[in-house]
């Protein structure tokens, strides 16, 4: 079970505490590149613009934790490291609750959680704390405080794995890996993805060669265009964003800033007839690096496909997003397989033309049934329905949904019109 092992090795992830820097970020690399060997890690130096950001420094934490008056840890990033704000500068020092409270973020409407909080491109310190926890704060009392950490020039780190095809047209696919302990917002883009690259690997007879990057959000996307956008934008000819792919509720979508793209109209179909009550968002829900990927200049044919989308569950970016409550195997299982269809889809999406003048005699090849039956006359409708389409210009995509049928129903029957060679294929 596919999903299972996506599971195991979501599990493997989970401990590591990742940023958009640092050892966390590069350790999980280096576990990726153990399942994907020929993955390629690159480093950019703190400091190097790119475009208009500017890579910050490299963030390293080694403890922290908040001591009550009654000498009791609280916080401790050790136990569960979302409880410092990422990217905390360092601090030691002995604070009143007062003060303590302006360093403080809690979620009072979600009082068992802790909330996911960053302050990457401004010095500030700080902790996360679940509401619970909060009022048991005594109000006249001080309270000694430890970061362990250090901001320096260092480097960004991202991975890029590319599986040549027949062509070098590329569909591209992305996720990110810069958040500790989430689950379906973070660890179910970046093990999907890593099970979908060995699956790509394997597949005979790629057409298309596959761009696979593994990126902390946002500024890693960003870095990673400021390398690539001109190669991307003549080559890319479809993509996905890779994220919140884990759970068992709905399916979602968000388009490309065009939304007409093969990566939309694919997407589209796909999710009408796996989930047909799936979530269709617009392009002003964006909120992961299609933010990049599509904006004005880049205008990748880049779309998202989820399970529940990033800001529209209740767990996301809190301690409750985990491998327990939210994402199971069966819950990846599904996110596997939607995007594993959407590229069997695109591979297979060519454009056919038949080679007789008007119907061909079937009868004679041995595809007209010799019994005629109401379960075979369905069968023979479609395929009749099928090459009467084919003109050379019409691709499969098109046909399926002129035909009202998934596409995958269809690619048994073509390759018998294939071998028989009443069809030939066009790109």
């Amino acid at each position: 079970m596919i999903g299972k092992k996506i599971h195991n090795f979501a599990k493997e992830l989970w401990p590591i505490n990742r940023s958009i820097t640092g050892e966390g970020l590069r350790k999980t690399l280096r576990l990726i590149k153990n399942k994907i060997p020929n993955l390629k890690i690159y480093s950019v130096s703190s400091g190097k613009r790119v475009f208009d950001w500017h890579i910050p420094k490299e963030w390293k934490i080694d403890e922290a934790y908040i001591i009550t008056p009654n000498g009791k840890k609280i916080c401790e990033f050790s136990k569960n490291n979302l409880h410092v704000v990422g990217y905390s500068s360092p601090f030691k020092g002995k604070v009143s609750y007062k003060e303590l409270m302006k360093h403080l973020y809690t979620l009072p409407k979600q009082p068992t959680a802790v909330p996911y909080v960053t302050s990457y491109y401004k010095k500030r310190w700080g902790f996360c704390i679940k509401y619970n926890e909060l009022k048991k704060l005594k109000k006249k009392s001080n309270y000694e405080v430890l970061i362990k950490s250090q901001l320096f020039n260092g480097y960004l780190n991202y991975g890029e794995l590319v599986i040549p095809g027949k062509t070098k047209k590329e569909i591209f696919l992305s996720t990110y890996i810069c958040h500790p302990s989430m689950a379906n917002n973070e660890l179910s883009g970046p093990t999907i993805l890593t099970f979908l690259s060995s699956w790509i690997n394997q597949l005979k007879d790629r057409h298309y060669t596959y761009r696979i990057v593994f990126v902390p959000e946002t500024i890693g996307s960003i870095t990673y265009l400021s390398r690539n956008y001109k190669y991307l934008k003549k080559n890319v000819i479809a993509g996905f964003n890779l994220t919140c792919l884990g759970d068992n509720r709905n399916y979602s979508y968000v388009p490309s800033r065009n939304g007409d793209t093969l990566s939309d109209h694919v997407a589209k179909h796909v999710l009408k007839w796996i989930y047909p009550k799936y979530k269709s968002y617009s392009w002003l829900d964006r909120g992961s690096d299609e933010r990049q990927y599509c904006s004005p200049g880049i205008d990748l044919p880049i779309a998202s496909i989820h399970r529940s989308k990033y800001g529209e569950y209740p767990e996301y970016h809190t301690s409750l997003d985990n491998l327990k409550r939210v994402v199971t195997p069966n819950g990846l299982e599904g996110g596997f397989n939607v995007i594993k269809k959407s590229i069997e889809l695109i591979e297979k999406n060519k454009n056919y033309k038949i080679l007789t003048l008007c119907e061909p005699q079937m009868s004679k090849r041995g595809l007209y049934p010799s019994l005629s039956t109401k379960h075979n006359l369905k069968k023979t409708q479609l395929m009749m329905s099928f090459i009467s389409y084919c003109d050379g210009k019409t691709s499969l995509l098109t046909i399926s949904e002129k035909l009202k049928v998934p596409a995958w129903e269809l690619y048994n029957l073509i390759e018998k019109l294939l071998k028989k060679k009443l069809i030939k294929e066009k790109r």
